[in-house]
């Protein structure tokens, strides 16, 4: 079963708002973590690895969490980078097929 999302503010500038659940606490906005985002990535295969459109890491979180991670401490687990390509495709996947619009059936 599907968490329920919610609207939150921003829990560090208070001004934007952040899709969270009741799972993710303490959610951040893309523009207060942005400066964190602009590393210099020096391994070439990590570089081509962190690679992607800038509005996944906008829309997604974990994704921005994973990369402030490997910039932090210079290295990701082997399951951390499973889940990051995971969450890319069901992304790209999910922006190709927009769910259908729901129908209603009032008189």
């Amino acid at each position: 079963m599907a968490a329920i999302k919610y609207k939150e503010k921003c829990v560090r500038c208070r001004k934007n708002w952040v899709i969270t659940s009741w799972r993710s606490r303490g959610q951040l906005c893309y523009d207060c973590q942005k400066e964190e985002l602009k590393g210099k990535i020096a391994d070439p295969e990590m570089k081509k690895f962190f690679n992607i459109p800038e509005q996944l890491y906008k829309d997604n979180g974990f994704l921005r969490n994973i990369k402030i991670a490997y910039l932090r401490y210079g290295n990701l687990t082997e399951k951390q980078m499973e889940a990051f390509k995971k969450a890319v495709v069901k992304m790209k996947e999910d922006a190709k097929n927009p769910p259908p619009e729901p129908k209603m059936d009032w008189p």
